[in-house]
């Protein structure tokens, strides 16, 4: 089946660049919103699955044009092909995935370098001009479902330690004031798999998928590197207050990793057979907090 589609593909692409008829074709499925083709490790096509990824995608190329000027982190510049299927082009960011087990060989000044890059990353996003980016498309984040909603998905299939771990979370998150920073545009999606990371240099050559940035809460922005580790996340709130001189709340930035965590196995609640991976999602995040 991914053969049948890659040829397809292939030949849409080869149709508005004949000059790539001879070059290396290879499908990448991991987005929700596309299907990725990587062409010779020099080019990535994008095809959106559907109409609402379409707009997506039309959304972040503006994003993107308004924010690739504005910050020193590297990002794609997306250029959108029009035709009966939309799809876009752009230039490879040199690296590939960083995930726990990268992260963890890492040796210290790497793992400095790689923290200090993403915290520059996080100042120079939330400092755009709020009017600026929303003119270019930013809206709001997407919403998380009320505490006490998450709380009568989750507790059902969870038990033992894990049980009473998520009532802990739920009930601080519920507990939480409002944002001391309030509102800002961010990323909220900083996890290692949208990083360009080089492993031969353990370099972080850029970060990319802008589909999911907007307006959210400030603290909410730190989350995700915890996918990566809770190390880099620490490294990143200390680079970030020295670079902003905002003093960010570690408790609040670990009661909504725990939440999101939460938040996604309360989705999956309706999809029995993802039940046990989000369990275990969870499970992993709660085991590194020991």
């Amino acid at each position: 089946m991914q053969e049948t589609e890659l040829d397809a593909l292939k030949a849409e692409i080869v149709a508005h660049f004949p000059d790539l008829t001879g070059s290396c074709f290879s499908l990448l499925t991991q987005g929700w919103d596309s299907i990725a083709v990587d062409v010779d490790e020099r080019l990535i096509f994008k095809f959106p699955r559907n109409t609402l990824a379409e707009r997506s995608l039309i959304r972040e190329i503006g994003l993107l044009d308004v924010i690739r000027p504005a910050i020193v982190m590297p990002v794609p510049d997306i250029q959108l092909i029009a035709g009966p299927r939309i799809f876009s082009r752009h230039r490879k960011l040199k690296g590939n995935y960083l995930e726990t087990p990268h992260y963890a060989r890492l040796p210290a000044e790497a793992r400095e370098d790689l923290a200090l890059r993403l915290a520059r990353f996080y100042v120079d996003l939330h400092g755009l001009d709020v009017e600026t980016m929303r003119a270019a498309g930013a809206g709001p984040v997407e919403a998380w479902s009320q505490p006490d909603v998450v709380r009568d998905k989750v507790l059902p299939v969870l038990s033992g330690d894990l049980k009473i771990l998520a009532e802990r979370i739920i009930a601080s998150w519920a507990d939480l004031p409002p944002d001391p920073y309030g509102t800002t545009y961010g990323f909220f999606d900083g996890h290692g798999w949208n990083m360009a990371f080089d492993h031969e240099t353990n370099r972080l050559n850029g970060v990319y998928d802008f589909a999911d940035s907007g307006f959210g809460p400030l603290h909410r922005d730190f989350i995700y590197s915890n996918f990566i580790s809770t190390d880099l996340t620490e490294r990143i709130v200390s680079g970030y207050e020295a670079l902003s001189g905002c003093v960010l709340e570690r408790e609040r930035i670990e009661v909504l990793t725990g939440a999101h965590r939460l938040w996604e196995l309360a989705e999956a609640v309706d999809d029995p057979p993802r039940i046990p991976f989000m369990i275990d999602h969870f499970a992993y995040w709660a085991a590194a907090l020991r």
